[in-house]
């Protein structure tokens, strides 16, 4: 229902339902209604004032047609320049009013749109930060993206067209059968008559046109996927590097050349409609006045010429209404769809909220426990299982264990990212679910492998942290971060851009400037996810100087594959399949013949393995074994 808006502003009207629509009509129920109108209500008196300009505009705008008779009559075949005069100066007015008003009721009808979409909005942003990141991992962004933009700009189409068209040709068709069956009953009932036939070829004509228009907007949809995919940094990257410029130019010459030849035929069966249309309507005028001549001539009506050219006017000002009046079933239906569609949004449950009692304790010291904890994404499926360890404040431990074993996920529990299901998570000795969130998350500092920087200064960045920081609070975290002579040599200094994602800067660079920024906030706990991963030598080791003093100062949580980040925790736990299946320090843990020492013949001994022959005296502490020179 993302373009459910679009076809208000066309040719035609789409006069039916797809098939997918009918199947997933939505339910209009009275709660359906109350809640739609709930948000009209704070406009309520802005909502009566488009109301009596709708009536006024309609009223005014089928006046010149009524005044038509009396400047023929009363003017022309009376011959009274006066009366000619009059008549054509108050059209003019009533028509230059119609006009004004319509202006004022299309800026009042914009504004209530405009702040009901405001309103949905900021209700909808709001209640999306507070969703776990359950929801964000579980559903397709580009999904949220179109509830939050395309479908709430949909609402806005539908007050400013939908609910505004259905009273304005209300009231204009009510107005014009009013004055037609004042001035000739038998001619108003033919023309009542002829105006549903009218609609038949626009009907058909709106279903053809249609039927292009979704193949053009399939098309348009592909197009847009390949640009995409092909111009993004990535995308562009990955075309060069395989040479694949000149496919990718024929994939998008093809799909912009099947969107051409629907854009022909979609325009040419509107040109084909119109000849059958033009038509189509003289044959009501026509009948008008054939009757109307028969009934002036042979019988003597109380008919005059103006009498039958007012009727003739009317007629055709009740062509668009009765259309549109036709197919406002299915804009209704549309419209109560696209509402379905962000109310079943903003009626998922919040999964993550503060408890109606939670407490936020004067000072954190940063004693962080788990007992018995068990969780898992799926209700079904649990990731971790009976995982229990205790950290003290100002001590350090390394979670390790295979990929998939449940590290990243104990440290998301900590800060409340997701619920165990159970067991519980303490900090400080409180259930983190009893602790104000806001309060929580600012003691929990995280510096993970993905480092997110946003498009903009390295100031901006680091001010996302604590943005009353001076600038040599700045400088300091930036030093401690081991990444201020990096910020010296840049022309622009703090205000140098790092680009999308950070992409101007290097792994290391963005991960250092990430870790300045969690510094910058200054929390109690400091959680480094595989920090050092997938980096050169060079930028590891600028990273681990700038993480050392960190652990050996803050509490901290080490998420690593390096031997050389490992080494620096108090104690190790080692994760497998959801479980801490070993616990210790290096050396007995190696010693052990278990799953850390299988963890570190494979990953971890080529951080610290020696170029040289021999075995040193630290492959010797590595390994747990005893020097050469003492008995087993």
């Amino acid at each position: 229902m993302a373009n459910a808006g679009r076809g208000h502003g066309g040719h035609f009207s789409r006069g039916f339902l797809t098939e997918e629509e009918k199947a997933n009509q939505p339910k209009v129920t009275p709660a359906l209604l109350r809640r739609i109108f709930s948000y009209l209500k704070p406009y309520s008196k802005h909502l009566a004032l488009v109301l009596v300009c709708i009536a006024v505009s309609s009223f005014f705008t089928l006046l010149p047609s009524i005044l038509t008779g009396k400047i023929l009559d009363e003017g022309l075949l009376k011959r009274d320049v006066r009366a000619l005069v009059f008549y054509i100066a108050l059209s003019l007015a009533v028509t230059l009013g119609a006009n004004l008003i319509g202006v004022a009721e299309s800026y009042i009808n914009t504004w209530i749109a405009q702040h009901i979409t405001y309103d949905m909005r900021n209700q909808m942003y709001a209640h999306l930060q507070k969703m776990s990141q359950r929801f964000f991992t579980t559903n397709n962004q580009g999904d949220i993206i179109t509830r939050m933009t395309s479908d709430i700009d949909g609402v806005q189409q539908v007050i400013t067209n939908t609910f505004t068209s259905i009273l304005s040709n209300a009231i204009t068709l009510i107005i014009a059968m009013i004055a037609m069956f004042r001035k000739n009953w038998i001619l108003a009932l033919i023309g009542i008559v002829i105006v549903p036939l009218f609609t038949l070829p626009t009907r058909r004509a709106g279903k053809t046109r249609w039927k292009y228009t979704n193949e053009s907007q399939a098309c348009n949809d592909e197009i847009n996927g390949i640009l995409n995919e092909t111009l993004s940094v990535s995308g562009q990257l990955l075309s060069k590097l395989f040479g694949k410029e000149k496919y990718e130019y024929e994939r998008y010459e093809a799909a912009n050349g099947r969107m051409i030849r629907l854009n022909i035929r979609e325009s040419m069966a509107g040109r084909w409609f119109r000849v059958i249309l033009t038509t189509f309507t003289s044959i009501g005028p026509m009948l008008i006045y054939l009757v109307g001549g028969l009934l002036m001539i042979r019988y003597n009506q109380d008919l005059t010429v103006g009498d039958i050219t007012v009727l003739v006017a009317l007629l055709g000002r009740m062509y668009m209404p009765v259309n549109s009046l036709l197919n406002i079933q299915v804009d209704w239906i549309r419209s109560m769809a696209l509402f379905t569609r962000i109310f079943d949004y903003f009626d998922i449950p919040v999964e993550i909220e503060n408890a109606p009692d939670a407490v936020t304790p004067d000072r954190a010291e940063g004693n962080v426990a788990f007992e018995h904890v068990r969780f898992g994404y799926e209700p079904d499926r649990a990731v971790l299982k009976d995982v229990s360890f205790t950290l003290q404040a100002g001590h350090s431990i390394a979670i390790v264990g295979p990929s998939g074993s449940g590290k990243s996920t104990i440290i998301n529990l900590i800060p409340r990212l997701y619920d165990v299901n159970e067991g519980r998570v303490t900090f400080d000795g409180v259930d983190v679910r009893k602790l104000d969130l806001g309060f929580l998350r600012r003691q929990v500092g995280v510096v993970s492998q993905d480092t997110y920087l946003f498009n903009g200064t390295i100031r901006e960045n680091l001010l996302y942290a604590r943005p009353d920081a001076s600038e040599s609070d700045m400088v300091a975290a930036l030093k401690k971060a081991n990444i201020w002579e990096f910020v010296q040599r840049q022309p622009e200094g703090l205000d140098a851009m790092v680009g999308n994602r950070g992409l101007k800067l290097s792994g290391g660079e963005k991960q250092r400037l990430s870790i300045a920024r969690v510094l910058l906030k200054d929390p109690t706990i400091f959680i480094f996810d595989e920090a050092t991963s997938a980096l050169d030598s060079i930028s590891e080791q600028k990273i681990q100087e700038a993480i050392d003093p960190i652990i050996q100062s803050r509490t901290s949580i080490l998420i690593a594959h390096r031997l050389s980040t490992i080494l620096a925790a108090d104690e190790i736990l080692v994760v497998q399949d959801g479980q801490i299946v070993e616990r210790g320090q290096h050396k007995e843990l190696v010693a052990r013949n278990g799953v850390y020492r299988e963890l570190y013949e494979t990953q971890f001994s080529k951080a610290l393995m020696p170029e040289s022959e021999g075995v040193s005296e630290l492959e010797q502490y590595i390994w747990g074994a005893q020097p050469a020179d003492e008995p087993d």
